[in-house]
């Protein structure tokens, strides 16, 4: 690749490709991979933990002082205490990968403070590199991304992600999947939410949305999007999403139109009611997003104005959500 990239990012792009050499190889010899089922629908391999051994590995080689929040092994390794946060699916799309169903994909971003700085997303089927740096462009290989400049919701393919889990509310989905289907061109369901974002920022698609999505799914593509010059938020629009398991992303024309669409569905519970209760499976807080680990505490978030969930991750402790 010809532009100089950041030193943070080189170290997260080394660390995706380790990771997917381990998954082509694997792909070789699908017969003998070993499954675990972690939840109802919801799969563990041995090469995701494999690929996440391999990118911490990478990652705390060159910053042993970064945290590390991963789907497989949640904040076990890394510092605790660290303003830099690299949020790792190793291997997202993995019911696609043990089909041998050819979408999938390793996802790495790295937060500062909160605010995902570098972002990396390695299609090792296709031999596909995403990545950006904030304030410096979205890219695939050496091509500069931009988001599609379609203005109409019914001229727009949309991509998605159905509910698998217990306690998904298929329901819900399905209000939501009629109102966008009846307004759009197409709706596609590939498998991967960090290739379904990318697809977005790329401008294959023109919008995304999905419910019960971790910070590990969204945090690199999301990166992705704006730096396409697109927009992500939950389906108020509210740009604060990483622990609300709520995401819609899009060009700007098409996302203002999603977000209409989507809005009367958000599981978000406006502050000012008051509302007090146990988060319920398809709300996320930074714990309930490490249910198959150790409790964490999410990256320090801005002050949110009226109308946003505050996220309290010494009070999440007390009261951790299922995921």
């Amino acid at each position: 690749m010809s532009q100089a990239l950041h030193p943070m990012l080189n170290i997260a792009i080394k660390a995706a490709r380790s990771a997917g050499a381990i998954i082509n190889r694997a792909s070789l010899d699908l017969d003998l991979l070993r499954v675990s089922t972690k939840s109802p629908n919801d799969f563990v391999t041995e090469v995701d933990q494999a690929a996440e051994t391999a990118i911490i590995d990478t990652l705390l080689g060159a910053y042993p002082g970064h945290g590390i929040l991963a789907e497989e092994s949640g904040r076990s390794r890394g510092a605790k205490d660290s303003d830099y946060l690299w949020i790792i699916d190793p291997l997202d799309g993995t019911t696609n990968f043990i089909h041998g169903f050819p979408v999938y994909a390793v996802s790495i971003a790295l937060a500062f403070k909160g605010q995902v700085q570098q972002a990396v997303v390695y299609d090792p089927t296709r031999n596909d590199l995403f990545f950006a740096s904030k304030g410096r462009g979205a890219f695939l290989n050496d091509k500069r991304l931009r988001v599609s400049k379609r203005i109409r919701m019914a001229d727009s393919l949309i991509g998605t992600g159905f509910p698998f889990r217990r306690g998904d509310d298929f329901n819900r989905y399905l209000k939501m999947f009629e109102a966008v289907m009846r307004n759009c061109a197409g709706l596609r369901r590939p498998g991967a939410a960090a290739l379904d974002l990318c697809y977005v920022a790329a401008g294959y698609t023109d919008g995304f949305f999905e419910t019960g999505l971790s910070p590990w799914d969204m945090a690199a593509g999301s990166l992705l999007v704006t730096e396409a010059g697109g927009l992500v938020g939950n389906f108020t629009g509210d740009a604060d999403y990483l622990y609300q398991r709520e995401v819609v992303a899009g060009n700007p024309k098409v996302y203002a139109q999603l977000v209409q669409l989507l809005a009367p569905h958000t599981a978000i519970v406006p502050e000012e009611k008051h509302v007090v209760a146990a988060p319920a499976a398809h709300e996320i807080t930074p714990e309930s997003a490490l249910a198959d680990s150790e409790p964490v505490a999410a990256p320090v978030a801005p002050k949110r104005p009226p109308l946003r969930i505050r996220k309290d991750p010494e009070a999440a402790k007390n009261n951790p959500g299922s995921d």
